[in-house]
């Protein structure tokens, strides 16, 4: 079996703000980790570690990622419509969607919008 995901860095500007962003939009408990940085634990052991102002990560890519620069996509347990729902009901602009698209597992129906940073997030409804 190959090697499964366990965690992707993200960068932000503010991490006060993007720490609220997550928490509220996405559901991911919020815990400060060592060297200045902070990780979105997410459901199933899935984590996004965050790098921001004051953060010194050992070792880091060679041209580590920037705010803005990512393109995540969460998998949605409800429809697309809901999503949709759920994001204008907490002020997120929907940036496209409901479209039809390829994941993981298959084909399903994105909503895409964008962090505070700019960098862009897309829920997937497999329903």
């Amino acid at each position: 079996m190959p090697p499964r995901i366990d965690h992707v860095v993200i960068a932000v500007t503010d991490y006060e703000r993007s720490n609220r962003f997550y928490a509220d939009v996405l559901g991911v408990e919020v815990e400060e980790i060592s060297r200045g940085r902070y990780a979105y634990r997410l459901a199933d052991g899935q984590q996004l570690n965050v790098h921001g102002p004051g953060a010194s990560p050992v070792p880091r890519a060679a041209d580590p990622v920037k705010p803005g620069n990512s393109d995540l996509c969460f998998r949605w347990d409800g429809t697309a419509e809901e999503a949709v729902a759920h994001l204008l009901s907490r002020g997120v602009e929907v940036e496209l969607g409901p479209a039809a698209r390829t994941g993981g597992s298959g084909r399903g129906t994105s909503v895409y919008f964008r962090d505070p940073d700019g960098t862009l997030l897309e829920l997937i409804s497999y329903r």
